[in-house]
């Protein structure tokens, strides 16, 4: 008897850039195509799948919507981290011509990262669900007209021409992805660099952030993303995405964290991951 399979869930269609991210960073893995976000961090959490490959931002394109806000909520913990090289293609019906195309269809974010050649062409832009789906609306519409944006794969799946490749606004378009796991796996520190990401509110008062965040200045932590959301109705309490590089357990990094408690009204540490090597992070 063999065993099971293990199961990585990924949003989009067959043929999305997070299922290419899948296969290259878990062979050995079943891709699971989920509709939504929210939907592929239920199948994680409700056992239907081992984990979960989601984007994070994006460095054409900025952050990815949504994903921020499913984070603190959910019961998942960010194990890893992957970045992938993302090359778009304008994908069409066999026969089409650049001349006669009208619209162009993908996800926001990959609209968002081809504005110089939707301007180049005209067309409109329609922002769909996924890469992938827009793929197949192509087939389904039978209209020349209308072209995709997505991957050479999803091309090759729904047997479109490449109309043109690499259409990204800059060479070197690259997404980052964190590994959801419902079950914490820490890193031990010595084997290299590692990152932490984590929430925490303050309230808005005058130097709250300052105060809060004073000790990873003083311990010299260094801190690679902070984003802020408002989380109340009457915009009193800020909740902020951070993540640094170091492990919870380093005795500066525990410093800075005692700190931060102090000064804040809830922490909750997402996760604690090898740093990816794309970030050349010295690891003597």
């Amino acid at each position: 008897m063999t065993d099971k399979k293990k199961i990585i869930a990924y949003q989009g269609e067959p043929g999305a850039y997070s299922h290419l991210t899948c296969k290259n960073a878990y062979p050995d893995y079943e891709p699971l195509p989920c509709e939504t976000f929210a939907a592929a961090f239920a199948a994680v959490e409700n056992r239907d799948a081992d984990l979960a490959m989601i984007p994070i931002e994006n460095s054409l394109g900025g952050r990815v919507a949504d994903i921020h806000h499913l984070l603190p909520e959910s019961s998942l913990y960010i194990i890893g981290e992957h970045y992938h090289s993302v090359k778009h293609c304008l994908l069409g019906l066999p026969g089409a011509s650049l001349d006669e195309l009208t619209h162009v269809r993908s996800h926001p974010q990959a609209l968002a990262q081809c504005r110089a050649l939707i301007q180049e062409l005209g067309v409109t832009a329609m922002p769909v669900a996924d890469t992938a789906g827009s793929a197949r609306e192509i087939v389904e519409l039978k209209d020349p007209h209308h072209a995709s944006i997505a991957s050479s794969l999803a091309g090759e799946i729904y047997g479109l021409q490449v109309m043109r490749e690499r259409i990204e606004d800059r060479l070197g378009n690259t997404t980052r992805f964190v590994v959801l796991s419902p079950t914490r796996v820490d890193p031990d520190p010595r084997d290299g660099p590692c990152m932490t990401s984590f929430v925490f509110h303050v309230r808005s008062v005058p130097a709250a952030l300052y105060k809060s965040l004073g000790g990873f200045a003083t311990t010299n932590v260094n801190i690679t993303k902070l984003e802020s959301y408002i989380t109340d109705e009457r915009f009193q309490v800020a909740q902020f995405y951070a993540e640094i590089e170091g492990h919870p357990s380093d005795k500066l990094v525990d410093s800075a964290f005692q700190e931060l408690q102090y000064f804040s009204t809830k922490l909750k540490i997402l996760g604690t991951y090898p740093a990816n090597e794309f970030r050349g992070i010295n690891r003597d």
